[in-house]
């Protein structure tokens, strides 16, 4: 079996999620193509996205989501992110068990003794006027029937598992700033989710292994769970493995892909890159070393925004009274300093509209 290098596995990550060239495509393509874009952040998804397309114009984004064609919700690994519409409906029911699963991780002595289902049902009873709630007026609506939990657990059961809900603007557009209103997915959308599949095959499960590897791939099982949190994906990958190819990483790993998906020379030049907090290119895989050292590992999960050069983290990044401020994590060469300097310049006047092109890289750690 061929065994595909570090760097073989870097640039074919970086040409999947669009890093290796930025795409001219149609901004609800790419959000689809990426399986969506974690957004917990509000602000990140656009620089996600300006980092990746050509042109990117920020309007459009958020005309996405007026117009119902974007959508934030939570899905994959019970985070918030920004999704297709479709795909949303699509695959919501696939995740209602994981979902329910994660919150109980975290409230599972508050919400102890607690029919799920009758909560969800007088959940969506509340919701079916839809107005918008935050989720803790939904928890308050419901905390005479059920008084011991407190609002935080019977919200978070209620909003980020039981209740398909979506996150309405102004939330989430551009340059704006705003409270999380939640109304009924089925609603905003005008279509109810899809149903579980019932003679136990799992074809929302088959997608999402297509679609997983189409933007991560070549990739492992174990980075497919860790991506969308789901365990119970085995039959489907079996299901389709047919229609695969196989690799092995340096650690021996079995990776599965896409036959026809890219997977470019190693030795393919690779632009800087800025990304946003909780970008998928790291967060979607169990093991990250492709794209960033193991020392670093935890800068994504902490919510660092990070510099690629030469496809891996090399950096994070901030933004102070409009300039973007780089702080390297190992040195840079001359030219690595020049290129970082040149993009972060085009990003500081994309957020500041034009305003300011200042960027400042702080000294390199010896």
């Amino acid at each position: 079996m061929t065994v595909l290098s570090t760097r073989a596995l870097n640039r074919a990550t970086l040409a999947r999620q669009l890093l290796l060239d930025r795409a001219d495509v149609p901004v609800l393509d790419a959000v689809a193509h990426l399986c969506g874009l974690q957004a917990q952040e509000p602000q990140e998804p656009f620089v996600g996205l300006w980092s990746r397309l050509r042109a990117f114009d920020p309007a459009v984004l958020s005309d996405l989501l007026i117009r119902r064609s974007v959508v934030r919700t939570h899905l994959m690994r019970r985070t918030v992110h920004l999704l297709a519409a479709d795909d949303v409906l699509a695959w919501r029911a696939r995740h209602d068990t994981m979902l329910r699963q994660r919150v109980l991780g975290t409230y599972r002595r508050e919400l102890a003794g607690i029919d799920l289902d009758e909560l969800a049902a007088a959940g969506r009873a509340v919701m079916a006027d839809d107005l918008p709630r935050s989720m803790t007026e939904l928890a308050r609506a419901l905390a005479g029937r059920w008084p011991t939990p407190g609002a935080r657990a019977l919200g978070e059961m209620l909003i980020a598992a039981l209740l398909p809900v979506v996150q309405l603007p102004p939330r989430g557009l551009w340059r704006t700033r705003a409270g999380v209103r939640n109304v009924l997915l089925s609603s905003w959308l005008g279509r109810e989710i899809d149903p579980p599949s019932q003679n136990g095959s799992d074809p929302v499960g088959e997608t999402l292994v297509r679609r997983y590897l189409a933007a991560f791939g070549p990739a492992a099982t174990a980075d497919l769970r860790a991506w969308c949190g789901l365990a119970g994906l085995p039959a489907a990958v079996a299901a389709v493995r047919e229609e695969l190819v196989t690799f092995r990483d340096e650690r021996g790993r079995e990776l599965l892909d896409l036959p026809d998906a890219p997977r470019p020379d190693p030795d393919t030049p690779a632009p800087v890159r800025f990304l946003p907090a909780f970008d998928n290119a790291l967060l979607g895989y169990q093991d990250r070393s492709r794209i960033v050292d193991d020392a670093h590992r935890g800068l994504s999960v902490a919510g660092a925004r990070v510099v690629l050069v030469d496809g891996r983290v090399a950096a994070t990044w901030s933004v102070e009274s409009g300039t973007v401020i780089v702080s390297p994590l190992r040195p840079f060469s001359r030219d690595d300093s020049a290129t970082v300097a040149e993009e972060g310049r085009a990003l500081a006047s994309f957020l500041s509209d034009n305003d300011s092109d200042r960027v400042q890289i702080a000294a390199s750690p010896h």
